[in-house]
């Protein structure tokens, strides 16, 4: 069977596909009461929207939301909320070689040996586009958590990092890339045209920051709220690894280097450190909850690769079409949306068990 719902209380399922006429999401569990409406979700939409800036794809989608239930005078009445957002600049004849043969890094094959049969049209579900669903889902979610502020940027590009110096959190909505390091920004520029004219792609790095969460949310051992946010951010497109805090870092480090020392404050700890990032056992501490996010390369490029076609037949095989030449540049809303989307969830748990 396929899995296209995600969380446990407050839940949503995602439907369509990149080449249909329209993609969405259902979100049910989520309190009554809540003021919603379209204009409240779009400005996250109009984040991840194609056709910004040279540096993602080109294809020209508006990403409009409609909201088609759930609501009943501009309020959640607790029902499921029907998202819908319409598809209007398809171009199915870009992929009539894919539909002949596989993209080598793409989801081609596999769905195939899975379904044996596939929507070829942009990758149908494996596309992510899908991902302009969750972030629906997500402007609904965070309704749910309204004294946590979630904040996601670029850390890197083609493994050109960031100078944590230069962090400056204004700058993240100044350039083209989410990117706090006005200077890594512009080198980027220079990267990402050079990839695009070579008909490549380059992979990146999303750092994401949570704060405003309360200790004591997540479980012990099979809900662990660090393994939920793993399991969200693994589950969009292109994402080939997570880390929480200081993830595989941590394993250079000392038994007393790692601990976040605690001492007094006010109403709580006062913790000197972070490397744990906002988690301990599976709950959260009060800190801020980091994790960073690894994009592989966009698979669908312009340079030929060695393939084979649906009948096993040696081949190559070059991209046509309008693609991200750095697919983890609009990735920064989906992961925002998915961190979002968790702790509504965890939220929602914790009272439900806690009160």
């Amino acid at each position: 069977m396929s899995f296209n719902t995600f969380g446990r209380v407050f839940r949503f399922t995602t439907w369509g596909e990149s080449h249909g006429p329209a993609l969405g999401a259902v979100v049910d569990g989520c309190p009554p009461g809540l003021a919603l409406t379209e204009a409240g979700i779009q400005p996250w939409l109009d984040k991840r929207r194609p056709g910004q800036s040279r540096f993602t794809t080109q294809r020209r989608e508006p990403d409009e939301v409609r909201i088609l239930s759930g609501i009943f005078e501009g309020r959640t009445t607790g029902t499921p909320i029907s998202l819908m957002i319409e598809n209007v600049d398809q171009r199915s004849k870009d992929y009539s070689e894919v539909a002949k043969a596989y993209r080598p890094g793409h989801a081609d094959y596999a769905y195939d040996a899975k379904y044996g049969f596939r929507d070829y049209r942009g990758g149908g579900r494996s596309s992510a586009r899908e991902t302009a669903a969750r972030v629906a889902a997500g402007g609904v979610a965070r309704l749910v958590v309204p004294g946590v502020r979630i904040r996601a940027w670029v850390e890197a590009v083609g493994g050109d990092a960031i100078d944590p110096a230069a962090f400056d959190d204004a700058e993240i909505d100044r350039n083209a890339f989410f990117c706090p390091d006005a200077a890594a920004a512009q080198r980027w520029e220079q990267r990402i045209d050079a990839a695009r004219k070579a008909g490549s792609s380059l992979g990146a790095i999303v750092a994401c920051e949570a704060t405003g969460v309360p200790a004591g949310w997540g479980a012990p051992l099979y809900a662990k709220l660090d393994s939920e946010l793993a399991a969200a951010c693994m589950s969009i497109n292109a994402v080939k690894g997570v880390e929480i805090g200081d993830g595989f870092a941590a394993a250079a480090l000392t038994g007393e280097e790692n601990a976040d020392a605690m001492r007094p404050g006010n109403g709580g700890p006062r913790f000197l450190a972070n490397h744990a990032g906002g988690i301990a056992g599976g709950i959260s501490t009060g800190q801020p909850l980091r994790l960073r996010v690894a994009f592989k390369p966009t698979s669908s490029i312009l340079t030929p690769v060695e393939t084979i076609t649906r009948d096993g037949e040696a081949s190559e095989i070059m991209t046509r079409g309008r693609h991200d030449p750095c697919v983890g540049i609009r990735g920064v809303p989906v992961v925002e949306a998915m961190v979002a989307l968790v702790l509504a969830d965890q939220a929602l748990l914790h009272r439900a068990q806690c009160g």
